[in-house]
């Protein structure tokens, strides 16, 4: 089906709006037409995106507070109707070896990848069950999610985290009875281009210069990434062809869940590689 007809004229709720994909996310479903509540805990960027994009709100939201994220859901569903695509977005970074890293950088990226993601579906969820009409959920896991990379322990985690909870939400739903209507979907963005690598956690003791590194790896990632904007559609189409898994760049990233698939199915253990960069190429 084609992504206008499938999500034209509904409502798009989207944590993580105001920069990445999560913008990009915001502008394309826009684009097809739908009024597209954004929600983000960084007020200026979720204001600037709403005066562009005509018709969408802003919400400030932590998505990190269960009662705040229950706050958006009853207030979206009582002004501007019922949520036809719920996007669990948000989430941060951490550089740094795992025995570096701040208990606090640890709990605060808990809070936002994982938490974020079930306080969202706990506010809206049943909201979109009660209403009875065809609504989609995507969670935002990563390439990462497939994947194990050194000095980026605990956002690699949180992604396999998000990817485990939403194969395991798509069959509570269809257990349920409602998968008729919820249609439950895994995103796996690769390199797509955002501000995640500069704002990511750090580590104040033991190895600083190795996190360091990594962040200008990743920033020189940052440089071949791809369009936010671009990543969106490619996932809007996806999501109404039927799709599970929504890919960015369905070959780059399809390579690495194969080569997960290989690892695990030979028992093979975790192998450091020589490099760890964006092929554009690939895709």
């Amino acid at each position: 089906m084609d992504a206008r007809a499938t999500f034209g004229g509904g409502v798009a709720v989207i944590t993580g709006a105001g920069n990445g994909i999560g913008a990009g996310l915001a502008r394309h479903a826009a684009a097809l037409g739908m009024t597209v509540v954004l929600v983000d805990i960084d007020a200026p960027a979720i204001a600037a995106l709403r005066r562009e994009l005509a018709g969408s709100v802003d919400l400030v939201c932590d998505v990190r507070d269960p009662e705040a994220l229950e706050r958006v859901a009853a207030q979206v569903y009582s002004e501007i109707g019922p949520v036809r695509l719920l996007v669990n977005n948000a989430g941060v970074e951490q550089f740094g070896y795992l025995w570096d890293t701040p208990v606090e950088n640890w709990d605060r990226l808990v809070d936002i990848n994982i938490n974020g993601v079930f306080h969202g579906i706990r506010a809206f969820l049943p909201r979109m069950i009660a209403a009875d009409t065809p609504s989609w959920v995507w969670n935002l896991s990563s390439i990462g999610g497939v994947a194990a990379v050194p000095l980026q322990a605990p956002y690699i985690m949180s992604k396999h985290a998000v990817l485990a909870l939403t194969e395991c939400l798509r069959l509570e739903v269809e257990l349920a009875g409602h998968a008729d209507r919820i249609h439950v979907q895994a995103v796996l963005p690769g390199a797509v281009k955002s501000n995640i690598f500069e704002s990511a956690g750090g580590v104040d003791d033991g190895d600083v210069g190795a996190a360091e590194a990594q962040r200008t790896a990743m920033l020189d990632i940052k440089a071949e990434a791809m369009d936010p904007v671009e990543a969106a559609r490619v996932v809007f189409d996806q999501s109404a062809a039927g799709e599970f898994y929504l890919l960015t760049q369905p070959e780059y990233v399809g390579n690495a869940m194969s080569e997960r698939a290989a690892v695990l199915a030979e028992r093979r253990a975790p192998a450091l590689r020589t490099t760890q960069r964006f092929d554009p190429t690939q895709d």
